[in-house]
């Protein structure tokens, strides 16, 4: 009798983890033959969230350079590397181009026709383009996967969720706002997926009220401007007279900021140094557990500061009072943040080169502006200097804080669930848009379409409107009869609106405390209540406590996704051929 694996979601991570079946299975697979059941209502490869239809307005926020599929030697992992190409290298690009999303659904689906070719003869998949309602079976025993439309479910011996980013019911605030926008005919858009969002309502010329200045911001202002008919000649906008006027505030009240813009050269900082794997199964160890700002954020902050500094005395040592090796060594010893700054006043005398992570975490902390335009000049500048200095590369530590950040996220996904805050930090400093996005910004401001409101933002339903008002600028305040909440659903199982997640919770999976799916770190197993690995069912990405980064790897970083597909995929094929007998029969 054939095996049957079912895997719920057909995007990246189900191509990634298909990608890995194709290179394990030669060496690891024994079994009379699996049948692979491709479960989602989007097509393979892309999935919802890169399907090829969508906006061609909409880009990635990666340069083709920096995005990759494919396994290489620097990934830490059991199975076998097999190499494939970049973006750029796919798609015959300039590197440096920032794809549209169009591009990167063709790519994914030629690596999923590609991992579908490099399965052995006796793997066969099957997509079926249904919503996956729920997973049922006993844990001994084989499993069911009932699929929207379908009379009878799929039987599985395992299953993988790789669903990715969920739609989630309203929390308490947005049902509110909801419900008042029902009464008083006003128009409130809560956090969604921007490329899915109904826009229509938005009107022409009137004030929009927009909570979020991140990724879906973005994309929710191009779509606004652009996909109205507008156009853009050098640095000046031309509107086409049907885009509304956006108000967009947040809680830094600054848009994420710009990618970088030039490339690395010269050594790189060696890292890990100071969180690394010894220190993550250190805190582990600890019978009383962690805290993440006591335990975990002094080990972050000296990590990024040896990556910055790191990068400053060796590549512009003139900008520096003292020999690396000297700094160094006081800088390891240094047993607390005070001596770590005298240390830093020392050696780096302009404060500009210092790398102070509070004050770019909140920038207009205490930042007050006498009027609601003095603001709008002010962010202006801010945005044009950020500009300036991510496509300098006299401020090359930037690069390797960001070098830092991805050595960080990757040791940090092995301690599970810390939070979100982390997550937004990470985000805000090395996953912001394209440097033209942001050059967008300054001409749609100068236009007169995109107004600042700063940091903080409060937003109140009164009088059969909503309002905004930020301390950024003291007794400044915009009405409006529209509000969206530019920024992904959260993905809690609690409150996912897919009844899969839902079910899931309910037949006894475990959950964090922010609501994050809890599995197992070493194979992606779902963990029940009591701490037990389900021996059938998998579960890997975003709504997990072992998320990673960013929706793709950059080559040559050992990205700790392809490790999660390899561990999860080399699992599966184990359990399947037999070799993990003893552990189903836990």
């Amino acid at each position: 009798m054939r095996q049957q694996l079912v895997i719920v979601g057909a995007g990246p991570r189900g191509t990634g983890i298909l990608e890995r079946l194709a290179a394990n299975a030669p060496a690891l697979y024994t079994g009379p033959g699996l049948d692979i059941h491709l479960v989602d209502p989007h097509p393979p490869g892309g999935g919802r969230i890169w399907r090829q239809a969508q906006s061609p307005l909409l880009w990635m926020n990666s340069q083709a350079e920096d995005v990759t599929m494919f396994t290489d030697d620097t990934v830490t992992m059991d199975g076998p590397v097999r190499e494939g190409p970049t973006l750029h290298e796919w798609a015959g690009l300039d590197g440096r181009t920032f794809p549209d999303r169009q591009l990167q659904g063709r790519y994914l689906r030629w690596v999923y026709d590609r991992a579908l070719a490099d399965l052995p003869p006796n793997v066969t998949v099957h997509h079926h383009p249904h919503r996956a309602l729920r997973v049922g079976g006993p844990r001994e025993g084989r499993q069911q996967v009932w699929l929207e439309g379908r009379p009878h479910p799929l039987t599985a011996d395992l299953v993988i969720l790789a669903v990715g980013h969920q739609d989630a019911e309203l929390d308490t605030e947005q049902t509110g706002l909801s419900a008042y926008a029902r009464e008083h005919g006003l128009v409130h858009l809560p956090p969604d997926f921007t490329a899915d969002s109904d826009l229509s309502a938005l009107e022409p010329g009137a004030p929009v009220l927009v909570r979020g200045f991140g990724l879906a911001f973005v994309d929710l202002m191009v779509l606004l401007t652009e996909g109205r008919g507008g156009r853009y000649e050098g640095d000046t906008y031309l509107p086409s007279g049907r885009e509304p006027v956006l108000y967009v505030g947040s809680r830094r009240g600054v848009p994420y900021h710009s990618k970088i813009g030039y490339d690395w050269t010269g050594d790189r900082p060696p890292l890990p140094r100071f969180l690394g794997p010894a220190e993550v199964t250190e805190l582990l160890a600890r019978p009383q557990g962690f805290d993440f700002r006591r335990d975990v954020w002094p080990l972050v902050e000296k990590e990024l500061g040896f990556a910055h500094y790191h990068r400053l005395f060796t590549a512009h040592p003139g900008r520096t009072a003292m020999a690396w090796t000297d700094f160094e060594e006081k800088y390891a010893a240094a047993g607390d943040p005070a001596e770590t700054r005298a240390l830093v006043a020392a050696a780096v005398p302009d404060p500009a080169d210092r790398l102070d992570l509070g004050a770019l975490d909140h920038p207009l902390e205490g930042v007050r502006y006498a009027s609601h335009d003095d603001f709008q000049e002010g962010l202006r500048e801010y945005i044009e200097a950020d500009l300036a200095r991510r496509h300098d590369p006299a401020h090359s530590a930037d690069l390797a804080v960001f070098l830092g950040l991805l050595s960080v996220y990757g040791q940090l996904v092995r301690l599970g669930d810390i939070g979100s805050w982390w997550h937004g930090f990470f985000s805000y400093l090395a996953s912001g848009p394209p440097g033209p996005r942001l050059r967008q910004m300054l001409a749609l401001s100068r236009a007169g379409l995109l107004r600042f409101v700063g940091a903080g933002m409060t937003v109140t339903a009164e009088d059969g409107l909503f309002r905004a008002a930020s301390p950024t600028v003291p007794g400044f305040s915009v009405e409006a009869r529209a509000l969206v909440e530019a920024r992904l659903p959260e993905p809690t199982i609690g409150r996912a609106r897919d009844s899969l997640l839902r079910e899931l919770h309910a037949d006894g999976a475990a959950e964090t405390p922010e609501g994050l799916l809890r599995v197992d770190p070493g194979d992606g197993r779902i963990l029940d209540r009591a701490g037990r690995p389900h021996p059938r069912r998998f579960a890997l990405g975003p709504y997990t406590d072992a998320r990673t980064p960013g929706a793709f790897t950059r080559p040559r970083t050992g990205g700790p996704a392809f490790r999660q597909n390899d561990a999860t995929a080399r699992a599966v094929l184990a359990l399947l051929s037999g070799s993990l007998e003893k552990e189903l029969a836990r």
